[in-house]
């Protein structure tokens, strides 16, 4: 994978109606690589973010730490000049390593090039980083601790309470709302439009936990790995960090005879892990503890009906669309988000932010309805499917078929994460081809050496047309 930030395009020259330039809420991921972007072609930014500066307050305990990044979102970062910043902070890990129950382990590659990983990468260090570069453009003022409230329609205007029983506001113009999956600008949206969002909250909750590095530092497990415990109707999981610590996310039913309705205190904790994940438990000395201190996460798919009110407003990451992480999209897909908005910009000479916004809308929907069906279906895959041999057999198949049909068959997990230019609807659609096209062929094989090899080219060039021809 490439760092290196490509030569930016000539921003569009500004006119005269950007005078009043945009206003920006969420300092969040989106919110800050948005206006990054926004900043870069000239126009006056304001930003506004609920939370204090995170460079100078503690974070909240058991909020995620790291996430993965992937090909669309170094693509974006690089779009706006941070491909050989963000480098240092990101651990590269090459595939799965799962952990069965006896203790054996499994390594189930991500693809079959050097280049094909994704990345751990800090969350508070990579926002770090956006707001860093995002304060050092002169175009950019950004104000902590103000909370959107919310947008008037009727008045025109978008609120902020300052927290000390003041509320400012600001016109409702050119407004990009990147305020996260409980964004109050959605719910503007809604109720000013009639538009409805759909959101699907998952029966399963999520704690975060940690395992803490060893002596002088060092990683305890595999560094390069995404470490999971597949245990069918829930898993555990474990993302690298720098300092030689692991985020350790343990998902699990809310209620039922295996949840986190039935671990009440530290011994029931110490006994399911002790059943469930000894190999991990035995790292994991505080994880009773730990366990009470951090608070159960919720989780769900948000389908928006509206994003976009004429030139007005913009939702947009989780704001718009926000999804389950069982595929390591959710921050992926946002900078996508960015990456578009930033094109659709040069791309207006007029700079006509009705079609822009318009436009952003129609691109960006079918792609979040893809990867949030995508993401949920991953779920299925990581906690349970992952430890049969038949999902083994057919990840060599399907690596086998891309070696020799390398413009017509890529794995749908390689297209979502290492091809960018792919879009997310063309992944999930050829994906679910190939899935038929891999459940055909392994049907009653037990190696690959069982599969007709010619046979199984052919049918790939029968029912899947080049890449090209297929978008």
């Amino acid at each position: 994978m490439s760092f290196s930030d490509p030569q930016p395009p000539a921003p569009s020259p500004q006119p005269d109606g950007d005078a009043n330039g945009v206003t920006v809420v969420g300092a969040g991921l989106a919110g800050t690589l948005a206006a990054i972007l926004l900043a870069r072609c000239g126009i006056a930014i304001e930003v506004f973010e609920r939370r204090p500066d995170l460079r100078r307050v503690q974070l909240d305990a058991g909020r995620s730490i790291n996430l993965a990044l992937a090909d669309r979102g170094l693509a974006a970062l690089a779009m706006a000049g941070l491909g050989e910043a963000v480098a240092p902070l990101l651990i590269p890990m090459r595939g799965r390593l799962l952990h069965a129950l006896d203790g054996s382990e499994t390594l189930v590659p991500y693809g079959q090039r050097p280049h094909e990983v994704i990345y751990s990468v800090s969350r508070p260090g990579l926002n770090r980083l956006l707001l860093d570069r995002l304060e050092q453009d002169a175009h950019v003022s950004v104000q902590f601790e103000h909370t959107g409230t919310g947008a008037d329609f009727e008045r025109g205007t978008v609120v902020f309470d300052t927290g000390s029983g003041s509320r400012i506001e600001r016109p409702l113009e050119r407004v990009i709302a990147a305020d996260g999956a409980g964004s109050p600008m959605r719910r503007s949206v809604l109720a000013h439009t009639d538009a409805r969002a759909n959101e699907e909250l998952l029966e399963h909750g999520y704690k975060e936990l940690t395992l803490p590095a060893g002596a002088g530092g060092r990683h305890q497990i595999d560094l390069h790995a995404l470490h999971i415990w597949p245990r069918g109707g829930f898993m555990l999981i474990a993302l690298p960090n720098l300092d030689g610590s692991f985020t350790v996310t343990l998902f699990l039913p809310h209620e039922g005879e295996t949840s986190f309705a039935h671990l009440t205190s530290v011994a029931d904790v110490e006994g399911f892990f002790a059943n469930q994940f000894p190999d991990a438990l035995e790292l994991m000395p505080d994880v009773g503890r730990e366990f009470f201190e951090h608070p159960t996460g919720i989780m769900g798919t948000i389908r928006c009906e509206r994003w976009a009110v004429d030139d007005r407003v913009l939702l947009i990451g989780d704001a718009a669309h926000g999804i389950v992480p069982f595929h390591g999209q959710g921050m992926n897909c946002a900078f996508e988000d960015c990456a578009e908005l930033d094109r659709l910009i040069a791309s207006s000479e007029d700079r006509d932010w009705r079609w822009i916004f318009r436009e952003f809308e129609a691109r960006r929907r079918p792609e979040a309805n893809a990867i949030a069906d995508m993401a949920l279906e991953n779920y299925i895959e990581m906690r349970d499917t992952v430890r049969e041999a038949r999902f083994q057999l057919g990840k060599q198949l399907a690596f086998e078929l891309e070696r020799r049909c390398p413009d017509r068959f890529i794995p749908r997990y390689s297209m979502v994460m290492f091809h960018h230019e792919i879009p997310y609807s063309v992944a999930e659609r050829r994906g679910r081809i190939q899935a038929g096209l891999l459940a055909e062929l392994t049907t009653g094989a037990h190696a690959l050496a069982d599969i007709d090899l010619d046979a199984a080219e052919a049918l790939v060039r029968e029912r899947l047309p080049p890449l090209a021809q297929h978008e």
